[in-house]
């Protein structure tokens, strides 16, 4: 069997968020750590891989013993993470394709953030050593509070018994980004999201699970990121 499944969501920033664009050279008097953008529109966008990263890591913290708070290598993730992210080598020595697939996110309401004073902003800070009281000044890019960006995942359908046991584990790693932060600088307040507006739709008619049951395994990520707002 082999069916796919759009998923559409909604991501909005409700702290600034940084995802760096890279780079060793800042020049005198510019931002010290750009966010990434689109080269298309020049507007800031975030990385499937971003986001594909962070899911699956809080979905292997979780899933550590008790006590246990070192991760190891993907090959060491739980078949429910391995089957739905993929993995170059599985604990049985081969290969997995993922079946769920991440798309970029770009920005959606570009026109009104400018006109209530942009996209992004500077974030002046300062880092103090602490033996000599010395302050390094730095200048951090941050997609701003509201900023919306489409969401799209395609999931390929290749067990119909394990299709709604997929989506619940999609369903808790959304949970978890909510509980946690996207992009650098988390633990300072940065990259709280919230995730709404799910839309599932069945591809082809072989799909062998009824949308309406997906959704209502996601309505309590779209009950959460209200709270998160």
């Amino acid at each position: 069997m082999y069916s796919k499944l759009k998923i559409t969501a909604e991501l909005t920033v409700a702290t600034g968020l940084h995802i760096g664009a890279g780079g060793g050279f800042s020049a005198i008097g510019a931002m010290d750590s750009p966010v990434i953008r689109d080269p298309y529109t020049g507007y800031p966008m975030i990385p499937g891989s971003s986001l594909k990263g962070k899911m699956r890591t809080l979905l292997a913290k979780s899933a550590l013993p008790a006590g246990s708070y070192v991760l190891k290598g993907c090959e060491s993730d739980t078949e429910e993470i391995s089957r739905l992210f993929g993995t170059p080598k599985g604990k049985d020595g081969n290969p997995h394709t993922a079946r769920l697939q991440f798309s970029d996110m770009f920005l959606q309401n570009a026109a009104a953030l400018l006109a209530h004073g942009g996209i992004t902003e500077d974030k002046a800070e300062n880092f103090i050593t602490r033996s000599t009281s010395i302050a390094n000044p730095r200048h951090i890019e941050r997609v701003v509070r509201g900023a919306k960006f489409k969401v799209v995942w395609f999931y390929t359908a290749e067990n119909p018994g394990e299709i709604l046991a997929d989506m619940q584990t999609l369903s808790t790693a959304c949970r978890l980004l909510q509980m946690d932060y996207l992009g650098g600088s988390g633990t300072r307040g940065y990259g709280r999201v919230a995730l709404d507006q799910f839309s599932f739709e069945a591809l082809d008619d072989s799909f062998p699970v009824k949308t309406d049951e997906i959704a209502e395994i996601f309505k309590d990520v779209s009950n959460y990121a209200a709270d998160c707002l």
